[in-house]
């Protein structure tokens, strides 16, 4: 799949977390990926390969934060949050006293963008659905993670409804879309976090 070039992604460096258990099963992640990572500026760590013992290397995980301008959180929607190996990333990862806390300074003022794919339709996603209330219901978990850590967060984050079913036409554009929105982002200039420390609780 070709994808044209458009704004550079040259200006802000991306750290692009992956985090699926089952990557080459997933169709629609899969091709979500391949579409950003060739993006200059663009680094994948894909948490599965790296750590599939789940024994995060924590130090290598925050220099990679600190190196990044952008932070994108790219993976399934899983029970209504994230797999369990990026739950424990930001269990481990985003430690007081680093991510925050008093005096803690390390992802303030970065950006935060989250990308993920749901089984259901967009329909399922509704009053009255299977899943009872609005995709954006949900969210707050991620959107609250990155701004009490002083990050700022990107509205709406991408996401591609019916993965298991959408047409190769529909995930193309999904694709387009995504590499649009990390294209943009990137040619932001970066956005000074002006709030203050935050206690944890």
């Amino acid at each position: 799949m070709a994808y044209s070039p458009g704004v550079t992604a040259a200006q802000r460096s991306i750290n692009l977390v992956h985090c699926h258990p089952y990557p080459d099963r997933s169709r629609a992640g899969r091709i979500l990926l391949d579409a950003v990572r060739d993006l200059p500026g663009v680094k994948v760590r894909s948490l599965y390969k790296l750590y599939p013992d789940f024994d995060i290397d924590v130090e290598a995980e925050q220099q990679a934060l600190v190196a990044a301008d952008i932070i994108v959180w790219q993976g399934p929607f899983y029970w209504y949050g994230v797999p369990a190996l990026l739950s424990l990333w930001f269990e481990k990862v985003l430690s007081e006293g680093w991510a925050y806390g008093a005096g803690t300074r390390a992802l303030q003022g970065k950006t935060a963008l989250w990308a993920t794919t749901t089984g259901a339709p967009d329909s399922a996603y509704q009053p009255g659905g299977v899943h009872g209330h609005t995709f954006e219901t949900f969210i707050p978990a991620i959107s609250q993670t990155a701004r009490f850590c002083g990050m700022n967060w990107v509205d709406p984050p991408v996401v591609v409804h019916g993965a298991h079913r959408i047409g190769d036409g529909d995930l193309r554009q999904a694709a387009q879309t995504y590499r649009a929105r990390l294209e943009a982002l990137a040619a932001v200039p970066i956005a000074p976090y002006e709030g203050g420390d935050r206690p944890h609780g």
